[in-house]
């Protein structure tokens, strides 16, 4: 990919290229609670973006990008949403801007092998490469999390969708072999090895359900969450947020609040529980109980939350029943994408062609699946070594 990418770069605009790499993630447990200040355990993966980029001396932002043959261009002088794949470069560019730093024309070639839809954020990804890129270019001297925060802004203000920080966080903070804890309150965080990489593989199956979460309920969630946070005030006038609150305290309101709304409230105070004990399990070695905690949280997802859909379901039921996967659930915003599973290594293959054959047989497609690793966050690569 980066050959290509410097070929390419060097083809439409006549130039060396700096080359930046940028990550998709996974999230092991705790999903649907970063945007209700509550905790994620993510990291970074194997599956990149990869950035070719150079400064122009023009005040025009002009990208190509390799996985579907299309240029785009915007002026730095008159940015507005809409474009597509681009409004994520406008949004960062704008939200640079917004901070009062002064960003300058650009070329890139943009290329990746996150596949789209599929849960990974191949949007942060977007966005983390592009701030990694404009941070080094420009000497904005902008710290990681700054940077997350740019990306989530970009988000809000151009794709439209109130994700959390996660996706962003995780992109940026990656470590090789380690996990990260996220306090999406505080913004806190805590590496934890992840010593089982030998032992078991780290597997998404890909329910070949294309997801968009601007089109899907996902903004409808959010605020399903903030208005109980408004009704339970009423009981607890101290909380800003479901992380204030145990799944307990909602359970004791319940008649309190809109059906829906009770349940969304129980999914995110139940799956914020989920994740610290997940946490103690990791620090004991514990998969096999980290594992049943995976299950719950699909469990949860599917049936209070309900943000998960027939194929995804199929997949995570069909998982329960090998011996060799510890755990499963999926991943991401919901509505489409993969399934997280952690399978034994030895037995990756036998997996892989026993999920295809169910799924095809099912539903009429083969899924694709990835094997993954966990890898370091978005970073500049030395021109030298990209070049190699």
């Amino acid at each position: 990919m980066i050959s290509q990418a410097i070929e390419q770069f060097k083809k439409q605009f006549h130039k060396e290229p700096l080359i930046v790499s940028s990550p998709g993630r996974i999230n092991l447990i705790g999903e649907h609670t970063d945007y209700n200040e509550g905790f994620v355990l993510p990291a970074a993966i194997d599956k990149k973006i990869i950035y070719a980029i150079a400064l122009n001396d023009t005040d025009t932002c002009n990208a190509y990008a390799l996985f579907n043959g299309e240029k785009a261009s915007f002026s730095l002088k008159d940015i507005k949403p809409g474009g597509g794949w681009i409004n994520y470069l406008k949004g960062v560019v704008y939200q640079l801007q917004q901070r009062g730093l002064e960003v300058k024309g650009f070329d890139c070639v943009i290329t990746g092998d996150i596949p789209i839809g599929a849960g990974m954020s191949s949007s942060a990804a977007v966005e983390g490469g592009l701030n990694v890129a404009l941070n080094h270019l420009l000497d904005f001297k902008l710290g990681r999390m700054d940077m997350a925060k740019v990306g989530q802004l970009a988000e809000h203000t151009f794709p439209g969708v109130k994700c959390g920080i996660m996706d962003q966080f995780a992109n940026l903070h990656g470590q090789k072999d380690r996990v990260m804890l996220l306090d999406c309150r505080s913004l806190e965080f805590t590496y934890f090895p992840f010593e089982f990489s030998k032992e078991y593989k780290i597997v998404l199956v890909n329910s070949m359900v294309h997801h968009s979460l601007a089109s899907s309920e996902y903004n409808v969630r959010r605020a399903q969450c903030e208005e109980g946070v408004k009704i339970l005030r009423e009981f607890f006038p101290d909380i800003s947020s479901l992380r204030n609150l145990t799944s307990a305290q909602v359970e004791q309101y319940k008649d309190k609040l809109p059906p829906k709304v009770y349940d969304r409230c129980r999914y995110v105070t139940q799956e914020n529980e989920r994740v610290e004990k997940a946490c103690a399990h990791l620090q004991r070695n514990e998969l096999k109980e980290f594992g049943e905690l995976m299950y719950a949280s699909h469990e949860g997802l599917s049936k209070l939350y309900e943000v998960s859909c027939p194929e995804l379901d199929f997949l995570a039921d069909l998982a329960k029943t090998r011996s060799e996967v510890a755990g499963a659930r999926m991943m991401g915003g919901g509505f489409g994408g993969c399934t997280i599973n952690l399978v034994q290594t030895e037995r990756v293959e036998e997996f892989t062609a026993f999920m295809q054959e169910q799924f095809q047989q099912h539903f009429g497609i083969i899924p694709e699946v990835y094997v993954t690793s966990i890898q370091e966050g978005a970073n500049v690569l030395q021109p030298t070594v990209a070049i190699a």
